[in-house]
């Protein structure tokens, strides 16, 4: 499944756990330029938005909500993630409005949170960029979090995601037991394990439910594997 679908699912998961002003704010403050963080630049390194929370609510320092444009929390640390555009962000029209918000910042920072700012004209001409200063600081956090991302894969299963990363995207039981020499019922329980661990989706054929080959899952996070 691809970032659109995926996307539209987990906007109507928070939808679903959302009432009053929390689920106004999402509808209000999930807009254009988060989406195309989400698309530019979260989805090419993550490949899935698990434990990504759009427009979270958390309380300044003087308990008033404020809804920052995502936070992500695999585990124990948490990270607040904005998207700032020149305008409201730089030219400062209302200095109030500009002092509250850095103000905001260094409580987050206080909280627990590391903020992380996203100049909103990089996603547009530069998203490489943001790829990969995002990879830098994310990454190594989401490994301590994790053990380490290499540990929940076996051998084999490591050697059919280097097998998967250089296929079209699809990849058949057969042709892993061409390249890997392991045998076909062994090779299924790889891939049903690796499906377990979201790396692959099997494919059912229009006429049955047998499964001829798998999509593979790919983030940029598979290449700290290997």
């Amino acid at each position: 499944m691809g970032f659109m679908e995926e996307h539209q699912k987990w906007i109507q998961y928070h939808k679903k756990r959302r009432t009053g002003e929390r689920l106004d704010r999402l509808g209000r403050g999930h807009g254009h330029g988060e989406r195309m963080f989400l698309e530019r630049v979260w989805w090419p390194v993550f490949g899935q938005l698990d434990d990504l929370h759009p427009e979270y609510e958390v309380l300044d320092w003087r308990g008033r909500p404020y809804f920052v444009d995502f936070v992500w929390r695999p585990g124990q640390v948490k990270f607040a993630i904005e998207i700032k555009g020149y305008g409201p962000h730089v030219q400062n029209t209302d200095r109030t409005r500009y002092r509250q918000e850095l103000n905001r910042e260094t409580y987050l920072q206080i909280a627990g949170y590391r903020v992380v700012s996203v100049p909103y004209d990089d996603l547009e001409s530069v998203p490489e960029l943001t790829i990969s200063l995002l990879k830098s600081l994310l990454i190594p956090s989401l490994l301590k979090t994790t053990g380490g991302e290499g540990h929940q894969y076996t051998k084999v299963e490591k050697e059919i995601l280097r097998i998967a990363a250089r296929s079209n995207g699809f990849i058949r039981p057969v042709d892993l037991v061409e390249e890997t020499g392991v045998d076909l019922r062994t090779i299924r329980k790889y891939m049903a394990s690796l499906c377990a661990k979201g790396k692959f989706k099997p494919v059912l054929t229009r006429h049955n439910s047998r499964i001829y080959r798998y999509e593979y899952i790919h983030s940029m996070l598979d290449n700290e594997l290997w």
